[in-house]
């Protein structure tokens, strides 16, 4: 048996399936040839299908039957559907037939029907989506600038608050050392004043030395009071 290259795989371990010997006890022709017998869905996705599908799973078999235009075959009897759940299963396609897998490669999988309308639809749905986007992409931009514009200028902010406390603490270095030198400056013309009066005890009585002495030791705390003016 050959078949052309156009047929797809499923359709190619199908065919065996159905045609191997070995396997009717689980898949195999109908009398007739034009259509095919699962026999017992349970053992068939238990033991063959993992061997030629790489899954267990009859419905996604069953889903890819359909896919290909396969039929599952109702039987009617005296006028009635018969449905045997635990009975075989019957699928058929026109061009799967016992003895002719020329006609294989005109199989064909199903494409999706869409309507140009929708297409065109679904076209500017995607086109106002990528608009959208495109616009985030911009206010993000924008987003990313000025958050970068507000970080320069808080470096900048801090640079200038970091070289004004250096200053200020200059400044202050400054103001104590110019008062450290009024103070010392004051306290040395006291003592000068204090060693002039001196003499003057010698040659004064009793109630003029008290009186002076007084006047003395009152001054410098008079002048301590005295306002600097810068």
């Amino acid at each position: 048996m050959k078949q052309s290259s156009n047929v797809p795989a499923f359709l190619s371990k199908l065919w065996t399936l159905v045609e191997e010997t070995h396997t009717n006890e689980f898949i195999t022709w109908s009398q007739n040839g034009q259509s095919f017998l699962v026999l017992d869905e349970q053992r068939f996705a238990k033991e063959i299908l993992p061997k030629y599908f790489k899954h267990n799973n009859m419905a996604s078999f069953v889903r890819q039957l359909n896919m290909y235009g396969f039929r599952k075959v109702v039987h009617i009897d005296s006028g009635i559907v018969k449905q045997e759940r635990d009975g075989p299963v019957e699928f058929q396609h026109p061009y799967f037939k016992q003895g002719q897998d020329d006609l294989l490669e005109n199989i064909k999988r199903k494409v999706s029907s869409s309507k140009p309308e929708e297409n065109k639809i679904r076209q500017e749905d995607l086109t106002k989506i990528i608009s959208s986007a495109q616009k985030v992409q911009i206010k993000q931009e924008t987003i990313e600038s000025r958050l970068s514009e507000l970080k320069s200028e808080n470096e900048s902010l801090w640079k200038e608050v970091s070289e004004l406390r250096a200053k200020h603490a200059q400044q202050q270095q400054v103001i104590r050392k110019i008062v450290q030198f009024i103070v010392t400056l004051v306290q040395n013309n006291q003592l000068v004043s204090l060693k002039r009066k001196r003499p003057l005890l010698l040659n004064t009585n009793g109630a003029q030395k008290k009186n002076l002495f007084q006047h003395i030791v009152k001054e410098p705390t008079d002048n301590h009071h005295h306002k600097v003016i810068f």
